[in-house]
């Protein structure tokens, strides 16, 4: 059974993800993850998403607002290997997208990696498009940057 909690990046099953996480992208980018790393920090009192399948931990999400639009950038989005085709990845994104709604965003941006064509077909079963890069991924060739709106 999947089970998702809200709570804050400082949640330790959260830090513990995106250390994998980030040791994921390293192996997909070796020669370009240092410009990523210093875009994917989050604030620790980020909204975040941790997804546990019979109650360990497996995947997670957050989101940060971005600009003064009411909109929201989800970040730090994986799922372990082992707990990949669950549909894992799918409801979080959801959840975060309904937390951002509840606090009154209408849109959603993210960026993923050419790298992830994975991720990317997730994001278009779920209604994101494609649009042109935005801040800090201008001139970015990896960077596949995604929007949609939420409400």
């Amino acid at each position: 059974m999947i089970q998702l909690v809200r709570g804050s990046a400082d949640n330790e099953d959260f830090q513990m993800l995106i250390k994998l996480l980030d040791e994921d992208l390293w192996r997909r980018y070796p020669d370009t993850q240092q410009f990523f790393d210093v875009h994917n920090k989050v604030k620790l009192d980020a909204n975040a998403v941790v997804a546990y399948l019979d109650g360990k931990p497996v995947g997670c999400g957050c989101y940060r607002e971005y600009g003064n639009e009411q909109t929201v950038e989800i970040k730090r989005m994986f799922v372990q290997e082992e707990a990949r085709g669950k549909g894992i990845a799918k409801s979080i994104v959801k959840e975060l997208e309904q937390w951002a709604i509840e606090a009154g965003n209408m849109k959603a941006l993210l960026e993923t990696g050419s790298g992830q064509p994975e991720a990317i077909a997730l994001y278009k079963k779920l209604g994101y498009v494609q649009i042109e890069n935005y801040e800090p991924y201008i001139g970015s060739e990896e960077s596949v940057c995604m929007g949609k709106t939420l409400i």
